[in-house]
């Protein structure tokens, strides 16, 4: 302590009222800030023999002066506690990078109402649902509100200039308010519907549908019987693709907490509307050392100071600080949230799920991202690549391969490695029709030209390096292609098999003359093309027996005793094709009219 700060006189003075302190270092540096509900007693604690941990008493050694601000509540504490930590960053607090601005969906409150993805403050005209974890989710769930209702997600000023419907109207994704094709009684009808499935209440909506459905067919209007077919069939593919549900409609999040190896992962999982809308992990800093509560207790402050506090929190731990849940809620001026440990029921499926998540992205950052960084890099080497770390981090990887069963189904797959890591949303498939079934190269030099005519024409990304899975006669092929549209043939790269197809014995084959290279099962830079090559093999066989399966599939529902042609349609319309009704549980089929309990098992074990 410096000789002009007495710290007995300056423990003795503090009063029992709520504020915050401030840890100090002898060159001024803010170490730590905290909150008190009574400052003389916790500010006090920190100078006791036994402290709570090895990390605080580091950090209480280091303490050269002290500061204290007091404030009016425990909650006003809380408040100036977070904005401090946010400002100072002080390098013994747990600190969670700040994620204000999560996305919501905005449904306009226009005439003609538009859905659209947003950020920002929620007091423009017009509802807003979410927060969402993640972009993709709220773009995702628009997808789903442009199949199942059909609503506009135009830009106003296309809307108000169109004088015949887009492209999402041909394609079943809009109704063409822009140009009259449906009426406003219609679609407000229709955007009702749309807030309802947001709310919760999807399956009400799809029994709103199947009546409407069934009164239009009875009064032989099947144009719109027909209509409200496929918006059932595809609202009731959504509830099946959402195999985790909210059955009492309560917005919860689910925060699980994994320690391992010295690091900390907080998983945030977001239900909404009685929707699963996945989770978002987060790596705080400063966190070594600190017990799971601990962690757990500095996330949920620093997080719901700044975002809405849904009624339930489904949490890992119990918080050690009981009362930061009402002093948050206070601060919000929002309704008391519950906050659950050991659910049951879903919600307990939830955390175990949440708990598994932040477990496998731990595990990840322990294990993957020097790994990932030293592989890209030995790739860099072997092929005469950019070495830079901004350029290895940028390298992209595309990778080619073309999968059939006898001809059957041709599909070819390109996947994409980015930032050390393979990237699934950038995945892509391609159907190949138009050649002789079974040619290989003709399959591949269809899929190159699709895919790179369009950078030749500037409107997409060229990867740094182009893997083909084959030998000289796939590489061949794309050399060909490359050279007729103008692109550099030093980019391709073959991945010749092996012997037995065993990883390490593969050939690397190269399109501009230079001679193959054989790098051996103990290189770096194989493993990582192989992990590629092998990515690409998956992709594209899923995708072929998708294929196949569809072109092959002969309802076995016919072959059911009981289930006549009439129930058969029913089926089909409620869970939108065969593929639905062979996913669909018992009670999901009882549920659909015409369908008992006994036949519902038996129509179920059959299609097992």
């Amino acid at each position: 302590m410096p000789d002009d700060f007495n710290l007995k006189s300056f423990l003795s003075d503090l009063p029992h009222l709520p504020g915050v302190y401030r840890h100090l270092d002898a060159a001024g540096e803010v170490m730590y800030v905290g909150k008190a509900r009574d400052l003389k007693k916790r500010v006090s604690s920190y100078f006791q023999k036994n402290l709570s941990s090895p990390r605080i008493a580091q950090m209480v050694a280091k303490v050269a002066r002290l500061e204290v601000t007091v404030t009016r509540s425990e909650a006003e504490a809380l408040i100036l506690e977070n904005n401090l930590i946010k400002s100072l960053k002080p390098r013994y607090n747990i600190l969670f990078r700040d994620d204000k601005s999560y996305p919501y969906l905005h449904i306009t409150g226009h005439d003609w109402p538009r859905i659209a993805y947003y950020r920002g403050a929620t007091n423009k005209r017009g509802q807003f649902f979410g927060p969402f974890p993640n972009a993709w989710a709220v773009r995702e769930t628009i997808q789903i509100l442009q199949k199942v209702f059909r609503l506009r997600t135009c830009e106003d000023s296309v809307f108000a200039n169109r004088s015949r419907p887009c492209l999402l109207h041909q394609i079943g994704r809009c109704s063409a308010p822009c140009v009259g094709a449906i009426e406003a009684a219609d679609y407000e009808r229709d955007v009702q519907r749309a807030v309802r499935f947001l709310n919760g209440e999807a399956k009400d909506v799809m029994g709103e549908i199947e009546a409407r459905m069934l009164q239009a067919s009875s009064e032989l209007r099947f144009e719109e019987a027909a209509a409200l077919r496929d918006q059932m069939g595809s609202l009731a593919r959504v509830l099946h693709q959402q195999t985790m549900e909210n059955v009492s409609g309560e917005d919860t999040d689910i925060i699980a907490v994994a320690v391992a190896g010295g690091k900390v992962c907080v998983n945030l999982a977001m239900v909404r509307g009685g929707r699963h809308l996945g989770d978002k992990p987060f790596f705080p800093s400063h966190a070594e050392g600190e017990a799971a509560p601990q962690v757990l207790e500095a996330f949920v402050a620093q997080h719901y100071t700044d975002n809405a506090m849904p009624p339930v929190l489904v949490c890992s731990h119990a918080l050690p600080d009981p009362d930061l849940i009402t002093l948050l809620v206070e601060q919000a001026g929002g309704r008391p949230s519950r906050v659950l440990t050991r659910p049951q029921g879903t919600r307990r499926s939830w955390l175990e799920q949440a708990a598994k998540n932040a477990e496998m992205a731990l595990a990840r950052a322990l294990t993957e991202s020097g790994a990932r960084a030293a592989r890209t890099l030995a790739l860099a080497e072997a092929l005469d690549l950019d070495t830079d770390e901004a350029a290895l981090d940028a390298l992209r990887i595309e990778c080619f391969d073309i999968s059939h069963t006898a001809g059957e189904a041709t599909q070819a797959s390109c996947v994409v490695f980015e930032h050390h890591d393979m990237q699934p949303s950038l995945y892509r498939r391609y159907n190949i029709a138009g050649i002789t079934p079974g040619d290989d190269y003709a399959a591949m030099r269809q899929v190159l030209t699709r895919r790179f005519a369009k950078v030749a024409d500037g409107d997409a990304q060229m990867p740094g390096l182009v893997l083909i899975d084959g030998g000289k006669g796939q590489v061949e092929v794309a050399r060909k292609v490359f050279a007729e549209l103008g692109l550099d043939i030093q980019t391709l790269v073959g991945v010749a098999k092996g012997e037995g197809r065993k990883v390490g014995l593969e050939t690397l084959v190269f399109a501009d003359e230079r001679p193959p290279v054989a790098l051996g099962g103990e290189s770096a830079a194989l493993m990582l093309i192989a992990q590629v090559r092998d990515e690409a093999h998956r992709f594209a066989i899923t995708g072929m027996r998708a294929r196949r399966a569809k072109t092959r599939n002969v309802s076995r529902l016919e072959e059911i005793e009981g289930v006549g042609a009439r129930r058969r349609q029913r089926l089909l319309a409620r869970f939108g094709g065969f593929s639905g009704v062979a996913s669909a549980s018992i009670e999901d089929l009882a549920s659909v009219d015409g369908i008992s309990q006994d036949l519902a098992i038996r129509i179920y074990e059959a299609l097992r």
